[in-house]
């Protein structure tokens, strides 16, 4: 919230707490005035005007220093949202201080993409012969690694020693 919204609320909030003060402060003394006095009038049950617009304007004041501060909306549509995440990535998200939103969580797909019902072991294993057929033997043992610890609850059988003096 800028600070021109809070300060908004802030007011809104002072007025609102006058009101209600004043509310009570009204009843007290319509009461008071009811027991002591010896006429049989009936005392007004309702608050005077000036009481009930302030009340009015104070929630006004409140209602739209709130909205003002509030952070933008995201899309209604998932796709449109999801899509602008993919685009963009962070940097469609930064605020005005550089420091990205809260609404930023990377792609909404990942968990989706990277469970193992999704994940084509065939086209990682021509991924990873090409690789080695490249002449990267000397990272064959961090890529191991890697795979190992992403697909840890894969049994890892020793192929990529195969490929390797292939």
């Amino acid at each position: 919230m800028t600070w021109i919204s809070r300060s908004v609320t802030a007011v809104g909030l002072l007025l609102l707490s006058h009101a209600c003060y004043s509310a009570q402060e009204h009843s007290t003394l319509q009461s008071f005035g009811a027991t002591s006095s010896l006429s049989a009038t009936n005392p007004g049950t309702s608050l005077p005007a000036d009481i009930v617009i302030e009340t009015i304007v104070a929630t006004l004041l409140v209602c739209l220093g709130l909205i003002t501060g509030a952070s933008n909306f995201r899309p209604i549509q998932w796709r449109v949202w999801a899509g602008k995440i993919e685009r963009e990535g962070e940097a469609g998200f930064l605020n005005g201080n550089g420091v990205s939103d809260n609404d930023y969580v990377g792609n909404p797909f990942r968990i989706l993409e990277s469970r193992p019902g999704f994940v084509d072991i065939r086209k990682e294993r021509r991924d990873f012969a090409e690789w080695i057929k490249d002449g990267e033997k000397n990272n064959l043992s961090a890529l191991v690694s890697i795979i190992c610890t992403r697909y840890s609850h894969v049994k890892v059988s020793p192929w990529y020693s195969q490929l390797a003096d292939a």
